[in-house]
């Protein structure tokens, strides 16, 4: 008996360390910087569900990055107006070149939506946008989604998200350690049924 508690307590020692290296290791590769100079893509595609995200998707596509961009995961009820009222953006872009999504209820969603999206239009490039923390999982599901397209990342940074000395911040270590839970379970999915087409 003794050796069986002793066991199982040496295999879950041994899961929290895994889990804990890893979590070290996915913190300090997370973007830092946004993106420099963005090359051109055929297609933009901003996640919702976080602060800046929209303004840097339409600097995107207002500088020519991209032709056409697709805000998925937006609240069912919002119009363009009302996003296009909380940008700079001109109604001209918006009306042209900005598609919304609204079938999207999470990160698989959004790369599904994409997905579809990219298709219907021929598309073979695209800048993906969302928050620092969230790219590495993004990336992933995207990829999986749509393997054949050329991705390429565009970190947005919150002020609130205090990437430097994250372990200093109870905020930012929390969420942070929900995303790298998150990003181990999509990683299992991946791995278990392979790319999506």
């Amino acid at each position: 008996m003794i050796r069986l508690v002793q066991g199982i307590f040496l295999a879950v020692a041994a899961v929290v360390l895994l889990w804990l290296g890893g979590f070290l290791l996915f913190s300090a590769q997370l973007p830092r910087q946004p993106v420099a100079h963005a090359n051109v893509s055929d297609a933009i595609v901003v996640l919702t569900g976080g602060q800046g995200r929209l303004q840097v998707g339409l600097h995107l596509l207002s500088a020519g990055k991209g032709g056409k961009l697709l805000v998925s995961g937006v609240k069912t009820g919002i119009s363009a107006a009302e996003l296009q009222a909380n940008s700079t953006a001109t109604s001209d872009l918006f009306s042209c070149c900005v598609d919304l999504g609204y079938q999207a209820h999470d990160t698989w969603g959004n790369a599904i939506e994409a997905a579809l999206w990219i298709r219907r239009h021929g598309f073979q490039s695209l800048h993906l946008v969302t928050a620092s923390y969230h790219m590495p999982r993004s990336l992933l599901l995207f990829q999986q989604a749509m393997p054949k397209v050329s991705l390429q990342a565009n970190p947005v940074f919150s002020e609130r998200v205090k990437l430097a000395n994250w372990w200093r911040f109870p905020g930012t270590m929390k969420l942070l350690a929900v995303e790298y839970s998150k990003y181990l379970v999509s990683l299992l999915r991946v791995r278990l049924t392979g790319p999506a087409g």
